[in-house]
């Protein structure tokens, strides 16, 4: 079986059976990609691939291409789940290589976050006189105020707005829907972001996606992105701010003022509460800085 149609078969498998966002299959597709360029240099096949293969294969990403050890985790990863496609599904006769391969072992990093001060000064320093400003500032409030992922919120309908019961229908990871409340001020933005600047900007054309571009076409990551650094500079936060981070900003503040872990669990959209609970270190560690900022003896 050639390679090419492997990798079609198991990007495939992806989409339906695992139901993965067209983000995570090009995650693992990209890695296979990288694997199996560095095969061609061996003229191997990606099928053909040896524990040796693999071994080499990240000794050469860290130290040639000095990739950190959450990349070479991620790639092996993605390695192992295309070999494990393989034996299973396609020709049980091909044992999957990765075995007894051990994932690099990956420090776990606090995700940075807003304070309520700092978000205050982000949202100022945006207008909402200018129709692309206000469908900015409303993609960011929605991020904050709903905790969306970026994925969640560029695709968003129109009609995914409920306005009379205050939340947002969200298609997550594993295609799975969840209704997600929005407070008074993402409501107050996305109802004049609807009536005033969304017009503007799509003209006579239309489109099926709430925040459309100067080309009324869907709104892309990279440009909401671009967006928000330029936005940040506006500012004297020094922090390094993406669009995650204001879903971080959202979970943090929630925890921080007593909300329990299942229910910020269910607002984001969290399969497993293990990757919530990193959300209650990121509250200890801003109790024990103001402790040792303020209290006489910290």
């Amino acid at each position: 079986m050639k390679e090419v149609v492997a990798i079609k078969r198991f990007k495939k498998f992806l989409q339906v059976e695992k139901g993965l966002s067209q983000n995570s299959i090009y995650s693992y597709t990209y890695d296979l990609k990288k694997f199996s360029e560095f095969l061609s240099i061996k003229s191997k096949d990606i099928l053909d691939a040896t524990h040796e293969d693999i071994q080499q294969f990240l000794k050469y990403e860290k130290n040639d291409k000095k990739n950190s050890s959450r990349t070479l985790a991620r790639s092996l990863a993605a390695i192992r789940q295309f070999y494990n496609f393989i034996s299973d599904n396609v020709d049980t006769n091909i044992k999957n290589p990765t075995e007894k391969i051990e994932t690099p072992h990956v420090e776990k990093t606090l995700p940075d976050f807003l304070t309520v001060n700092e978000l205050n000064k982000l949202f100022n320093s945006i207008s909402e006189e200018d129709c692309y400003e206000l469908r900015d500032k409303t993609i960011f409030e929605l991020l904050y105020s709903s905790g969306l992922r970026i994925s969640e919120a560029i695709d968003l309908n129109s009609g995914d707005v409920d306005f009379e019961n205050m939340f947002v229908t969200v298609i997550g990871k594993g295609n799975k829907q969840r209704m997600v409340p929005i407070g008074k001020e993402a409501a107050r933005l996305l109802s004049k972001y609807k009536r005033e600047s969304r017009p503007a900007i799509i003209g006579s054309r239309e489109s099926e996606y709430l925040f459309v571009s100067k080309k009324g076409s869907q709104l892309n990551r990279k440009s909401v992105w671009r967006l928000l650094k330029n936005y940040v500079t506006r500012t004297e936060i020094k922090k390094n701010i993406t669009p995650h981070t204001l879903r971080h900003s959202f979970a943090t503040h929630l925890i921080e003022n007593g909300a329990d872990l299942r229910s910020v669990q269910e607002l984001l959209g969290h399969m497993d509460i293990s990757t919530t609970q990193i959300y209650t270190h990121m509250a200890k560690k801003q109790l024990q800085k103001i402790h040792k900022n303020f209290h006489p003896k910290g």
